[in-house]
């Protein structure tokens, strides 16, 4: 009698069948938390070198691990001794702040600790309650802190200073200014041997107040606060230098070239602390002037050089001083794309270091002899992210990352060592130590696992097309793990499209959050593109916005719509479209600019018309309402509401201090005059955003709205 064989391919197909069946659903809470519920790759947390010697430090659940370049533990502090130090009172590992050569600073509560590793003593510095932006200086162990709209500076002695005690609520001290635009993200600033203390402030008494409610408090309360809409008032910016020896404070002279409400940024302290550099512009945000300082007086020396644009200037990136040299390097987008310039002091361009046709994103250091300057840079394809080392003397470029993906890097005190942690669409990641001089050198600390290989998951998978004026478009689509080509799916478009963001990386599942897998599993397809705007692709295709937000990025988002429909599995009928703040804008702007395209949208924290929106922002890409009439008109969703013909559910935080809801209200008020049916949900205590456990709640809001509603009409 004959043996009967079973194909091996039935086999394998079978074996993949029921592996399929055994796995895990993934939730809508699983995706939502996935960071708490350990659904993302592990990480090593708190990675950080040490100020001044070539050894790092992490933070796990338990200690503080520092460890040298070849993986061995130097030093491991438990948890019980930060606890014996605090006295107890803390549960977990706390943040490291500033990590040095024997000291480590980290806060509990107000209270900001020293603590010497190597002498295993502290010291402590208890700050006031209401303290605020605070920043250390490791050395000479000062603190710089705000309460309200003032500064101070603590001492471990336990002695308190006021920089600036002012009792005008419109002046504020030591805080980010111009809404952090520019790159700004701090207000202090420490000279490096703490001898100075430089900081911003701000005069928003021509700033307009905009009142929000605050709802917690019976009755409820008028939460005021300072908002510079387009074209109306804007704060006023000062740099003040504190001298902690003298306790006095000086101010930098007022540059009154840029004209009035002009931006000061990228503030940057010379080699010898003798001297500051800022960036300043015009409010036009179209002429540029690098200035140097003089400390001790705060006089004005002299301009080093300015760049103009007639659509924009933005500097983001401070002066990064060669070691041991009176010359710096500069990062411009003067010639097209962000690349190296090489100054001195004087003001004199030495060379252009890079001419580089792709993006460099930051300057990460120097070696210690100052030869070399590494760069953060995303290379060929925009959707990497790579470590190069360039000569300061002859501009001779190398890439070190070789991996394909995306490559965050920190580079060590000696500019010899660098600590690498990446990841790619289909690869969870590593954590290495690599030479910047020696390529084979690489000791792996951390090779992350999939955490979703139980789950049943889909797959990301990227493309590109042609878009507007022939320029490459880069997208992603998430397709369920079940996935059949001769069925229909339905679509959920999710969009940004604006300035300083990308949403398609070449990291972990291609930078999407598990929710649009979660979408997938649902039986959705789910399609994103970077549309022109969008950040990494240098000046031309991010500034043809300019004055037409909306326009040009709409176009796009639709050529990606015609490329997705060209597959049979795609059911044409039912396409839905999501995105929140930008994205919220250009939601409505597809659904009232192609309304047949699509049956459904959610539009969160939208945009509604420019006119409402911030000054440094709003006017950089749209100057203000005054100069650009026309284009403040078309791209209001104001008057083309009339045209909706999905479902649409607008959302908006009642607290949004970014995208005030007057946006939202208007386009209701404007959608009742016009005869239009749409739906409104409000989050009473979120601001911008909706974070917490309250973001499953706006998960869900979202996503069953879509499922429901995405349908033939």
């Amino acid at each position: 009698m004959m043996k009967k064989y079973i194909p091996f391919v039935f086999l394998l197909f079978l074996a993949g069948m029921l592996t399929a069946q055994n796995k895990k659903e993934l939730t809508l809470e699983d995706a939502v938390f996935g960071y708490y519920k350990d659904l993302y790759p592990k990480r090593l947390s708190n990675l950080q070198w040490a100020e001044n010697r070539d050894v790092f430090l992490f933070r796990t659940d338990s200690s503080w691990v520092i460890k040298n370049i070849n993986g061995k533990t130097e030093k491991d502090i438990p948890l019980k001794l930060i606890r014996n130090i605090t006295n107890g009172s803390i549960s977990h590992m706390p943040y490291v702040r500033s990590f040095g050569y024997e000291t480590i600073a980290f806060q509990k509560d107000s209270i900001v600790y020293f603590y010497n590793y190597q002498s295993n003593k502290f010291a402590k510095t208890v700050l006031p309650e209401k303290a605020n932006n605070i920043d250390i200086h490791l050395k000479t162990r000062q603190v710089a802190y705000t309460v309200d709209n003032n500064l101070y500076v603590a001492t471990t002695g336990g002695k308190h200073y006021a920089v600036v005690e002012n009792s005008d609520k419109n002046i504020v001290s030591g805080q980010s200014i111009a809404r952090n635009e520019f790159g700004i993200s701090k207000g202090t600033f420490w000279s490096p041997e703490g001898n100075y203390l430089a900081f911003y402030q701000k005069d928003e008494s021509q700033v307009d107040t905009y009142p929000l409610v605050d709802i917690t408090q019976t009755p409820a309360a008028l939460k005021a606060i300072k908002y510079p809409m387009n074209g109306r008032g804007s704060e006023e910016p000062a740099v003040g230098i504190y001298s902690p020896a003298i306790q006095k404070t000086v101010f930098l002279e007022k540059f009154t070239q840029a004209g009035p409400h002009h931006y000061i940024t990228n503030l940057s302290w010379g080699p010898r602390g003798k001297f500051i550099y800022l960036a300043e512009l015009n409010r036009d945000q179209n002429h540029l002037w690098f200035n140097k300082y003089d400390v001790a007086s705060g006089k004005f020396i002299k301009t080093l050089f300015e760049e103009t644009n007639d659509k924009w200037v933005e500097p983001e990136h401070p002066a990064y001083f060669i070691p041991g040299t009176q010359q710096f390097v500069w990062l411009s987008e003067r010639d097209g794309f962000m690349n190296l310039y090489r100054y001195d002091t004087q003001g004199n361009l030495i060379r252009k270091l890079t001419n580089n046709p792709w993006v460099t994103l930051d300057i990460l250091g120097f070696s210690k002899d100052g030869k070399y300057v590494f760069t953060l840079g995303t290379g060929q394809d925009p959707r990497q992210q790579h470590l190069f080392k360039v000569t300061v003397k002859n501009g001779n470029q190398k890439q070190l990352t070789v991996e394909k993906g995306f490559h965050q890097v920190k580079i060590s005190p000696s500019g010899a060592y660098y600590l690498d942690t990446y990841s790619a669409l289909d690869f969870p990641g590593k954590v290495c130590v690599k030479s910047t001089q020696n390529k084979k050198f690489n000791t792996i600390l951390l090779k992350s696992e999939n955490p979703l290989k139980d789950y049943r998951i889909g797959k990301a998978e990227f493309f590109s097309i042609k878009g507007e004026f022939t320029d490459i478009l880069y997208g992603r689509i998430i397709k369920p793990s079940n996935f059949d080509p001769n069925r229909k799916y339905p679509v959920l478009v999710y969009v940004y499209g604006g300035p300083h963001v990308q949403l398609v990386q070449n990291r972990w599942l291609g930078a999407a959050p598990l929710w649009m897998y979660w979408l997938a599993e649902q039986g959705y397809i789910v399609f994103t593109i970077d549309g022109h705007g969008s950040a990494r692709r240098g000046f031309a295709f991010e500034s043809i916005i300019h004055r037409r937000l909306g326009q040009i990025e709409a176009r796009d988002q639709m050529d990606g719509l015609a490329y997705l429909r060209t597959f049979p599995w795609i059911d044409k009928d039912r396409i839905a479209v999501h995105g929140w703040s930008f994205g919220g804008f250009m939601t409505l702007t597809l659904l009232t600019e192609y309304p047949e395209a699509f049956t459904t949208g959610v539009a969160g924290g939208p945009v509604t018309d420019w006119k409402w929106y911030e000054v440094m922002y709003g006017e950089r890409y749209m100057d203000t309402y005054q100069q650009n009439p026309e284009g403040f008109k078309k791209t209001s969703i104001l008057p083309k509401i009339k045209n909706l013909q999905a479902k649409l559910l607008t959302i908006h935080g009642y607290m949004d201090d970014v995208v005030v809801p007057q946006h939202n209200i208007a386009l209701h008020d404007a959608a009742i005059a016009n005869g239009i049916q749409m739906d409104f949900y409000l989050y009473p205590r979120a601001k911008h955003n909706v974070y917490g456990k309250r973001r499953l709640h706006l998960m869900k809001k979202i996503l069953y709205y879509i499922m429901k509603n995405n349908q033939k009409p």
